[in-house]
């Protein structure tokens, strides 16, 4: 007498049980290793985030009789303002070295909405001494904000350069 071969359905079963359980495995075994650190054990990071609107390219202007003449009757305003905002110019020093310079343009189809950009510097933990520079006017040459700090950065921390606008200040967090 022979045995009879096992149902296919419960093959099917065994077989989906096994590749589940094998997959749950891989994906077990995967997100434990590799480990992934985002920093070394003894680094620190500096993060310099800033959304800022720049100050205006020109003042408004009172239009002259003749200027508003000239315009349809509904656009007849007697002040002209442009639109259009400065960029942000950044300089980021870390212990009297330029660790980043950046020039970011303001957003819209007009240039005249806000002005943003990131960037990540690692350093050793430790004391540093940094320095931010902000420039967000028409000028040509120096700053209009400027900031220096001595700070002590631990292993694994993380240092935020930001600018409030309304205290008109860079912030260190």
């Amino acid at each position: 007498m022979t045995k009879a071969p096992p149902p296919r359905r419960l093959v099917a079963w065994i077989g989906q049980f096994l590749l589940y359980g094998a997959f749950a495995i891989a994906i077990a075994l995967f997100s434990r290793w590799p480990r992934y650190r985002q920093i070394e054990p003894d680094q620190a990071l500096i993060k310099l985030s800033i959304v800022h609107d720049g100050q205006r390219i020109s003042a408004c202007r009172l239009l002259s009789a003749k200027e508003l003449e000239a315009l349809p009757p509904n656009m007849r305003s007697p002040m002209l303002c442009p639109r259009e905002r400065a960029p942000l110019l950044v300089e980021l020093d870390v212990d009297g070295r330029l660790a980043h310079r950046q020039l970011a343009r303001p957003s819209g189809l007009s240039r005249d909405g806000s002005a943003s950009l990131y960037h990540r510097q690692l350093v050793l933990a430790g004391s540093h001494l940094v320095s931010v520079r902000l420039r967000d006017s028409a000028r040509s040459a120096g700053f209009d904000y400027q900031r220096q700090a001595r700070v002590e950065l631990r292993p694994g921390q993380i240092l935020v350069i930001d600018f409030d606008s309304t205290a008109r200040e860079i912030k260190l967090k």
